[in-house]
């Protein structure tokens, strides 16, 4: 569906859009997409900048808020937006959902266009009359990290186009900058919060600050058990909140990234400083967690849910009791690596994902047949060479269902999927078997919408599909990604009722076999 040079309208929102109250506020937000030059590593390349901005603004929100975001594209190319976390309920036409807080992001995903930027944070603040488990924070700030290419997006998209797996990064960022670019500004004495995201295309990263220490309190929209962390991994996709105390000497710290699982390893600084700073930073960066999965892997199992807190609603997060609710079906996925017709593929369950002619969304809601098949890849993976297929996944509305993510494979895998949080319930090094139910975490899981799975290792999370519609589940491993590494999973009821899904929007952009339908069929 393109859009060349024209106005796409997008309601996004805190927790955010659909129907809400007259008493909710309205944001209004402009947005002009162009290319420009950057120099995030000391060399000129062409970068994605939103107002001129790279990386873009923040959306500043509440829950409930209705935010309407016009995005003119200037350029001469398609251009799409996806809210990374942020869920359309009963709408996967456009955004538009309500009751959510928590810390996002959001990104371009067409393409390779990531590589080149327009990502930026999204925070979602509590409503003023529900709890919140931690004090006011002297100062809130957003921190994109992730790692990055010298080369142009369009140099690496035209090496995957060719078949051809990507180098090694060249660098990592800290809010769009290099090595001692970015920095954060605190009184001495107070707390502050960090609202951390993992923007990068192929590494984990560790996140650290020199002499301090950082709490955890919020995964993704979850309030988490308050653990204090020397340094925290966040993998491909993820978000998370922090708190600190600038509670040192006044003098200037390091902020350090740095990539996990690698060799070499690639580590970036941006600058801690106080107001009442009598120095600047000294020593060496501090050194942090590399090759060590045991490390990473404990601390994914440490972060849990804060039972007794509040979400976007008054009752505590701990009254969903998922883990007394008995699972409907059993979904194994399992990532692997190939080449098909001589150039490289990645797949799901041996299946790789070529995009279909038209949406699937609106492939299903005009019953247009030859898109997709419903079913087109299993609930298992059964071990046989890759092929390519549109593949999509069926299940019904309402389902309790297992899904266990696979990796046979040497690197740390990461899955996001839309439109849904989950809960990961456990994971752990080796084979997946029915015996490894015997060690879930049926209490206080960390519900979130993106998930890693290490080296040789599989993980597993419980989703309650209440949300009807078709939903992506991919890679955030972009290469991955863009070479098929997801899957779109279809959440079906034969419902027409409101309550479960909204209607096609009028002005739904009607492209491929469905040009020239009507979106309110008589």
């Amino acid at each position: 569906m393109p859009l060349h040079s024209a106005v796409a309208l997008f309601y996004a929102a805190a927790s955010l859009f659909a129907i809400v109250g007259a008493e909710d506020p309205y944001r209004f937000y402009s947005w002009n997409v162009t290319y420009g030059d950057i120099y995030p590593l000391g060399v000129r390349q062409t970068g994605l900048l939103i107002n001129g901005q790279f990386p873009g603004p923040d959306i500043h929100s509440v829950t409930n808020d209705n935010l309407i975001i016009n995005v003119y594209n200037n350029l001469n190319e398609s251009f799409l937006l996806s809210w990374n976390g942020v869920q359309q309920r009963r709408n996967s036409y456009e955004d538009g959902v309500k009751d959510q807080i928590g810390s996002f992001y959001y990104y371009p995903s067409l393409g390779f266009h990531k590589a080149a930027g327009g990502f930026g944070g999204i925070r979602i603040l509590s409503r003023p009359r529900i709890p919140v488990p931690f004090p006011d924070p002297a100062g809130d700030y957003t921190v994109l990290i992730g790692d990055w290419y010298k080369s142009n997006h369009t140099v690496l998209q035209a090496h995957l186009d060719g078949g051809k797996k990507l180098p090694f990064p060249d660098g990592v960022l800290i809010n769009g900058r290099g090595p001692g670019g970015a920095s954060f500004n605190v009184e001495q004495g107070k707390t502050y919060r960090l609202r951390i995201s993992n923007v990068g295309l192929q590494n984990s990263l560790n996140f650290r600050i020199q002499n301090h220490r950082l709490t955890l309190v919020e995964v993704e929209g979850t309030h988490t058990l308050q653990t204090t962390y020397s340094s925290i991994d966040l993998h491909l996709g993820q978000s998370c909140s922090v708190l600190f105390t600038a509670d040192q000497p006044a003098q200037d710290y390091y902020i350090v990234a740095s990539t996990r699982f690698t060799n070499p390893v690639l580590t970036t600084t941006a600058t801690l400083r106080y107001s009442n700073s009598a120095g600047p930073v000294s020593g060496p960066p501090p050194g942090g967690p590399t090759i060590q999965i045991d490390w990473s892997l404990n601390q994914a199992r440490s972060i849990r849910t804060n039972l007794t807190a509040s979400g976007p609603r008054p009752n505590p997060q701990g009254s969903y009791h998922y883990g007394l609710i008995n699972t409907t079906r059993t979904i194994r996925l399992a990532n692997s690596a190939g080449q098909v017709n001589g150039k490289q593929r990645y797949a799901v369950n041996s299946v790789s994902f070529v995009l279909p002619d038209t949406p699937l969304k609106l492939a299903d809601y005009f019953k247009i047949g030859g898109v997709f098949r419903p079913g087109s890849i299993s609930d298992n993976p059964y071990g046989g060479g890759i092929y390519l297929d549109t593949s999509v996944l069926n299940a019904d509305y309402r389902a309790f269902v297992e899904i266990v993510f696979e990796n046979t494979e040497n690197i740390i895998q990461s899955w996001h999927l839309n439109g849904y949080s989950f809960f990961v319930v456990g994971m752990d090094g080796g084979q997946w078997t029915a015996a490894s139910r015997n060690g879930y975490n049926l209490r206080d899981a960390v519900a979130r919408c993106t998930t890693q799975v290490y080296p040789k290792s599989w993980t597993a999370i419980y989703v309650a599909l209440d949300n009807v519609g078709i939903w992506n589940l991919r890679s955030e491993y972009w290469a991955r990604q863009y070479l098929g590494q997801q899957l779109y999973l279809r959440v079906y009821t034969d419902s027409t009722s409101l309550r479960d899904e909204y209607p096609i929007p009028k002005n739904a952009l009607l492209c491929g076999r469905a040009a020239g339908r009507s979106t309110r069929p008589l």
